[in-house]
């Protein structure tokens, strides 16, 4: 558990002006297993404490790799003189920023170390299993994971806390040949949020995904290819987090608003289906915990949940502190910093596609001819709401029923354009949370949705 020295320095803080005082420790440890080699065993950890002055209209900021009452003191006087130094010579004169009313955060999860052999172990387990059970395929991994971000915050006119979100992963690849000799793979990432040993617990609790993920393999092993053109699609919801994060999430916040995104003009204007809702979650969703809980962001905001979109109308952006000043919104923590060395972003948290009121099985069979798309493997997508995502599993649905797997495939399209195609929303919400967001620094995010009904763009051979 990271110890306290920065709480007891509130008194040095200058007087009227925002000030955020940070300390933190990110730790990592990864265990790599291929074809059985253990060919990367790591364990990472960083600290450091920094400090961050507003003062009429511009930010100090000041960081040191270390963690003590001294360090405190040093990145403060720094991050002062920093903003003293920035209003001389940029000179905006802005007023304060809005003070945030104080209530309790939660305490993060406490993080116990788990000795790096309980990693290795695991994931020798679960590389033996697949040997035994499915010689045939060409190679596999196994990679076994946690990381944490644990914070303690002091600020002088917001809330303070000391918070963490541990998670773990597990990553099981899978990789064959098509009968001419394709190289095609396939990956399972399977945890959420916790420690290792609280997530991992006994390597055959594990073995009923596998056989699952080996089963999609082979189906697709004997794939084709889909038929290029503007299509029906099914879109699960892995697929529909995926567009709502990369190709919607970055549209709205505040930030790329300010530097010409597509979303500027669209506030308040009709951007998607009245059947799609999207909601950027802090802690809680559907009455559980999202995935990466947040309770508290780097600038001392409360956490709440940001609505993006209502009934298909744009109703909001995510926000800092000062882009909520500035356009006259409340901000609801969506300021995240990765490293004590960095200053907080405006970035999502656990963004998510609400469900609707049908059924996978009936969306399917609404369908005469189209595709089921299951899995990505990335994507790209920019300010102007344009997105191109490759689908590495999928199904062609004929008269209502799926058919045969796709091999790798895209989906391309306007986010706006295509939200407005949707028609059927499925009443389950598919999470996931096993990634990075990639904006300027990594941020650990959560993303998620019902299968979606809609038209877009795929790919061909």
């Amino acid at each position: 558990m990271l110890e306290d020295h920065i709480s007891d320095k509130k008194s040095l803080f200058s007087t009227g002006v925002h000030t955020e005082l940070r300390e933190q420790k990110s730790r990592s440890r990864q265990v790599v297993m291929i074809q059985g080699n253990l060919t990367g065993n790591a364990r990472m950890e960083s600290s450091g404490t920094s400090a961050r002055v507003y003062q009429n209209g511009v930010y100090g900021f000041s960081s040191i790799a270390e963690c003590s009452g001294d360090a405190a003191e040093t990145v403060l006087k720094a991050a002062t003189e920093n903003a003293g130094f920035m209003d001389r010579h940029v000179g905006r004169g802005k007023g304060p920023l809005p003070v945030i009313p104080c209530s309790p955060i939660p305490q993060g999860s406490s993080i116990q170390d788990a000795e790096q052999k309980h990693y290795v172990e695991f994931a020798k387990a679960l590389d033996g299993y697949i040997t035994e059970k499915y010689p045939g395929l060409s190679s596999r991994s196994v990679i076994a994971t946690e990381d944490s971000l644990e914070k303690i915050i002091c600020t002088s006119d917001g809330c303070s806390g000391h918070i963490c979100a541990p998670r773990s992963y597990i990553y099981v690849f899978l990789n064959t040949e098509t009968a001419s000799g394709t190289p095609i793979e396939l990956f399972k990432s399977i945890g959420g949020t916790g420690i290792f040993t609280e997530n991992f617990t006994d390597p055959a609790l594990l073995y009923p995904e596998i056989d699952k993920l080996y089963e999609q393999i082979m189906r697709k092993r004997e794939g084709v290819y889909a038929e290029a053109g503007y299509k029906t699609v099914v879109l699960s919801g892995f697929m529909s987090g995926m567009l709502a994060h990369e190709a919607v999430g970055h549209t709205v916040e505040a930030d790329l608003v300010l530097g010409g995104s597509v979303a500027g003009p669209a506030l308040n204007k009709c951007v998607a289906s009245e059947l799609v809702n999207l909601v950027d979650y802090a802690h809680t969703a559907f009455g559980r915990p999202v995935p990466l809980p947040v309770y508290l962001d780097d600038e001392g905001t409360p956490a709440e949940d940001a609505v993006l979109i209502r009934d298909g109308i744009l109703t909001g952006y995510m926000h800092s502190r000062e882009s909520a000043q500035h356009f006259g919104a409340k901000p609801q923590g969506n300021a995240r910093a990765w490293s004590f060395s960095d200053e907080p972003l405006i970035r999502m948290r656990n963004t998510a596609v609400l469900p609707g009121r049908d059924k996978l099985e009936d969306i399917i069979a609404s369908v005469d001819d189209g595709y089921y798309l299951i899995t990505s493997t990335n994507g790209q997508a920019d300010t102007t709401g344009e997105f191109m995502f490759g689908v590495n599993m999928g199904y062609e649905i004929k008269n209502g029923k799926l058919g045969r797997a796709l091999l790798d495939t895209t989906i391309s399209g306007v986010a706006f354009n295509m939200l407005k195609t949707v028609d059927m929303v499925s009443d389950t919400v598919e999470w996931t949370s096993s990634g990075f967001c990639g904006k300027k620094q990594p941020m650990p995010v959560g993303m998620g949705g019902p299968a979606l009904r809609c038209k877009v763009m795929i790919g061909g051979r």
